[in-house]
């Protein structure tokens, strides 16, 4: 089966465009959804109840919100190929990381 990946989102948030760089990053295939944050459609309330925002990421019926848990999301299910964030979130952070500030 392939995987079904719907996104609902507003053309200019940049929490959304977040989202859309790491499909694209991935070369992952989706549906777009705009929608309106003045009128809000069935299916975005239906799939974040709580805070009633996009972006929302649908994954085969499964509602994924908030930008980075998406990236997050999307990077652990699509793992082959490079990784989008770091595995390690403290590597940056260790003495002799190579890392100067």
């Amino acid at each position: 089966m392939a995987d079904e990946i719907i996104l609902l989102d507003f053309w200019p948030s940049s929490f959304g465009m977040r989202v859309r760089v790491a499909l694209a990053e991935k070369g992952l295939k989706y549906e777009y959804r705009e929608e309106d944050t003045s009128n809000k459609s069935p299916l975005l309330l239906e799939m974040n109840p709580v805070h009633k925002k996009i972006p929302v990421l649908i994954h085969n019926g499964k509602p994924i919100c908030e930008s980075m848990i998406i990236v997050q999301y999307i990077d652990e299910v699509w793992n082959e190929k490079s990784l989008l964030l770091p595995s390690d979130h403290t590597r940056e952070l260790r003495p002799g990381s190579g890392r100067t500030t």
